[in-house]
């Protein structure tokens, strides 16, 4: 997985060029209207109700655009809001926090959004073993904040990209020439360039599960878009021999009779691809 330097150093770059982005080479409207030496505060107030998130992530960004800007927090990430609950005041630079402000919004409305969902879909898991986790299905750009956002939210990140964890796909298999081949190309590749990592090799049906534990070091078994019967008949046959995972199209009204399977782990591209964003407002005071 991921290291944490290399995390830190995503969240780095997001905001480097978030703000590149956004600012250019000026804001020229608080530039223009408003004296250099001038002092105010705002405070982040909640529109709506949700899991907020992206507050570490806000007080980043306001110390990169002013290290003199104070961040008084009220609320942490991971908790709940209502509508009316203010979860911060910064003050300092009136320029700084307007040139601060739209990324930290779009930041913290999109991180809230996906940490409500992924709330939800925790509570509903409630009692089983299952772990819901996120997929490599995000913004680009931003992915760092988008997976970050499932931690506050209560879940689990998969592999955060391609270089961190080997995931044989149906493509995979199709191209290699077989799940075995597969699977065998792929460990000599692996001890030939010396890299430690973790396979996850996706099974479409019972037949392919049996191939797939004829191999040995099979860290997860991803049975994609199986049905219920099917997952139990495939948990069963795996026993303890490797972790089960499953995926495809899975949703709120369907997750927790595939936790029942007995799976270690759901994962749903819903956390991150299909919320909307959270209603929150940066406002003068």
């Amino acid at each position: 997985m991921i290291s944490e330097a290399a995390f830190k150093k995503e969240i780095q770059q997001i905001i480097e060029n978030g703000i590149r982005e956004d600012v250019g080479d000026g804001d020229h409207s608080s530039l223009a209207c408003i004296p250099v030496e001038a002092k105010g505060k705002a405070k982040l107030l909640v529109k709506e109700e949700c899991v907020i998130a992206g507050v570490d992530f806000a007080t980043q960004v306001f110390h990169y655009v002013d290290p003199d800007l104070k961040i008084e927090i009220l609320i942490k990430d991971g908790q709940k809001v209502r509508f009316g609950d203010i979860v911060f005041y910064v003050s300092g630079s009136s320029q700084s926090i307007l040139k601060a402000e739209r990324l930290v919004l779009n930041a913290m409305q999109r991180m809230s959004a996906i940490a409500t969902k992924t709330a939800q879909y925790v509570a509903i898991l409630d009692g089983t073993k299952t772990k819901i986790l996120d997929t490599r299905k995000t913004t680009p750009g931003i992915r760092a904040i988008e997976k970050w956002a499932v931690k506050i939210g209560g879940g689990e990140n998969h592999r955060f990209a391609l270089y961190d964890m080997v995931m044989l796909k149906d493509n995979h298999i199709d191209f290699a020439g077989g799940i075995t081949k597969a699977i065998d190309t792929t460990k000599r590749y692996l001890k030939d360039h010396q890299k430690d990592l973790k396979i996850i090799v996706e099974a479409r049906n019972l037949q392919e599960v049996e191939e797939i534990l004829e191999s040995s070091g099979i860290y997860r078994i991803l049975l994609d878009n199986f049905n219920y019967q099917d997952t139990r008949l495939a948990v069963k046959l795996i026993g303890d021999r490797c972790l089960t995972e499953s995926s495809g199209g899975i949703n709120e009204l369907t997750i927790r009779k595939y936790a029942e399977c007995g799976v270690n782990y759901i994962s749903s591209g819903a956390l991150t691809h299909s919320v909307n964003n959270k209603d929150l407002s940066l406002k003068a005071m």
